[in-house]
């Protein structure tokens, strides 16, 4: 087998994403074979621009079909979690659009299935290949700067209209999307933040939903973050700033690493500064027999290898490790992180107090499930049935 036969759950915006990709020949180790989604309409555009691709009104059926290798799971969020679980039972590789699902008691079964089941399990988890992140990551884990003592990212840069917001009716409702901007928008910042920093031990946060627009979840969010080591952080996002600001700032006992990208302004450069200083601050403050003066230090050039091959290398890499068993881009248990990231922040926020990581995942369901009691969404377009006891 030279080729990964692929199926793929949900073919909206992502989904569609996906089956283009592959065939247009972009993705040469995958071969398109079947769609699902429940809608007509949608199907009906797959017959259409997809010739010899089977297609499903129902993920389970794709699943049954003998048709695929692998699926790609490009369903609203709750379904993630599910239909994984039921292609993990017939032996069927996955790869899964962020985020990994709604809140982490589910995800963690479907951690647990995957392991058990032998498969292989990725997350789409695509900024990851982004070369300014990897350099990121890649001095942070060398040590050359020490340790981290403070994380400040603002990521504003994800405006949305009510238009946007009206264009499908699960969006943004507790029932349908299970969460706002840090659900729907971050679920890359986050596991980036977690990849790059670590995991915080303890978050406080502040969730405004509806703020500014007529949604039922958060729209605007500040979060502070506590490490085990002592490092503290600030993560700010909304989707309603204009001009947004995507700034990434690490600071350690060595220096600082700043990533700043503009997409407002083409000509404006965009990238990754690192200051290293001559001593270790932590040091120099206790040693130093100076009052006001600081050490000395200096920009350095930084050089990546410009490489940012993005859903393309996720699903590359996806494919070349059910053939040959090389490494993914990210593995599918790790999805769980960012996530405990989001459901942290939402639950500090919905108690209105600090809550420590790893969260009470029981505890987490029961306030998720009074949001989704009044929520306004049906249920009707998932495909997938939630009740409130957080099952399927």
């Amino acid at each position: 087998m030279n080729k990964v036969r692929i199926g793929i759950i949900g073919i909206g915006g992502m989904g569609t994403g996906h089956c283009k990709r592959i065939v247009d020949g972009v993705v040469a180790n995958m071969e398109l074979t079947a769609v699902a989604d429940i809608r007509p309409e949608r199907l009906e555009f797959a017959k259409k621009n997809f010739s010899g691709v089977a297609t499903f009104d129902d993920g389970i059926k794709l699943l049954d079909s003998g048709l695929v290798d692998a699926v790609i799971i490009a369903t609203p969020h709750y379904g993630h979690p599910i239909y994984a679980q039921e292609a993990f039972k017939r032996g069927i590789h996955v790869m899964c659009e962020k985020p990994a699902g709604v809140y982490t008691k589910e995800v963690r079964k479907m951690n647990e299935a995957a392991q058990e089941s032998g498969v292989v399990f990725g997350m789409m988890f695509n900024q990851r290949t982004n070369h300014i992140y990897r350099k990121m990551k890649e001095i942070v884990d060398s040590g050359e700067l020490g340790a981290i003592k403070r994380v400040n990212w603002i990521i504003t840069t994800w405006y949305r209209t009510q238009n946007y917001y009206n264009s499908g009716d699960w969006r943004a409702t507790w029932s349908g999307e299970g969460g706002g901007v840090l659900l729907n928008q971050c679920p890359h910042n986050l596991d980036l933040l977690q990849w790059i920093c670590g995991m915080p031990s303890k978050v406080t946060a502040f969730c405004h939903e509806g703020k500014w627009h007529d949604i039922e979840v958060e729209d605007d969010v500040t979060a502070y973050l506590e490490f085990p080591n002592g490092a503290t952080g600030v993560f700010v996002t909304t989707t309603a700033d204009l001009p947004g600001t995507n700034r990434f700032e690490i600071t350690l006992e060595k220096g600082k690493i700043i990533c700043e990208i503009d997409h407002t302004e083409p000509g404006k450069q965009s990238g990754i500064s690192v200051y290293k200083l001559d001593v270790n601050e932590r040091d120099y403050c206790y040693q130093s027999k100076e009052t006001f003066k600081q050490p000395n230090g200096e920009w350095l050039k930084v050089e990546t290898d410009g490489k940012n091959p993005q859903h393309n290398g996720v699903c590359r890499a996806f494919a070349d490790k059910i053939l040959h068993g090389t490494p993914m881009v990210a593995e599918g248990q790790e999805g769980i992180n960012g996530l405990m990231l989001s459901n942290a922040m939402h639950l500090s926020s919905w108690l209105g107090k600090t809550v420590s990581l790893p969260i009470d995942e029981d505890l987490f369901l029961a306030e998720l499930n009074k949001k989704i009691e009044n929520s306004t969404f049906t249920k009707k377009s998932t495909g997938v049935t939630l009740d409130l006891e957080g099952s399927y």
